[in-house]
């Protein structure tokens, strides 16, 4: 007998991507897209010189995370980017937690990353066309010093 995918469980499923909220401090955003939410451990090669073994061995080291892109329409009135990006100065920088939730169905979060202590690193404003047909995106790169990820 076919399956008519009445009895399959979500958990056979992956998450589809699209569905998704970013909160900055506690202010919520609306973005088209968020990429880079990389982390990598840096590996550290060492070799004594007596070793039997002529390679290396490879430890774990420093955690490194990747910027992140964020990607949004632009609407007039609208200058949050820029008002934060205006705020560095010699080495201060409001700094703030950000999260972003991808939400199920219910939009309840079934992911969730937290980046901490986020600013912002590059705005990339909206290119311009005479002959364009498309709506006007701007983006930002954000730093961070640390990615969480936890379950809904």
């Amino acid at each position: 007998m076919a399956e008519d995918g009445s009895a399959q469980s979500a958990a056979n499923w992956p998450l589809p991507k699209f569905h998704f909220e970013v909160k900055w401090d506690s202010q919520v955003m609306s973005f088209q897209e968020v990429s880079g939410l990389d982390i990598q451990s840096e590996e550290i090669k060492y070799r004594q010189g007596d070793s039997p073994i002529f390679s290396v061995i490879k430890m774990p080291g420093m955690t490194k995370f990747s910027n992140v892109t964020m990607k949004k329409g632009i609407f007039k009135g609208d200058n949050k980017f820029w008002d934060w990006f205006k705020e560095i100065k010699m080495n201060t920088v409001k700094r703030q937690p950000i999260t972003i939730s991808l939400l199920d169905e219910e939009g309840k979060p079934t992911m969730v990353w937290t980046l901490t202590n986020a600013w912002p690193t590059k705005i990339t404003g909206t290119d311009l066309k005479a002959e364009g047909n498309e709506v006007a995106i701007e983006q930002i790169e954000i730093v961070h010093e640390g990615l969480t990820i936890a379950n809904g």
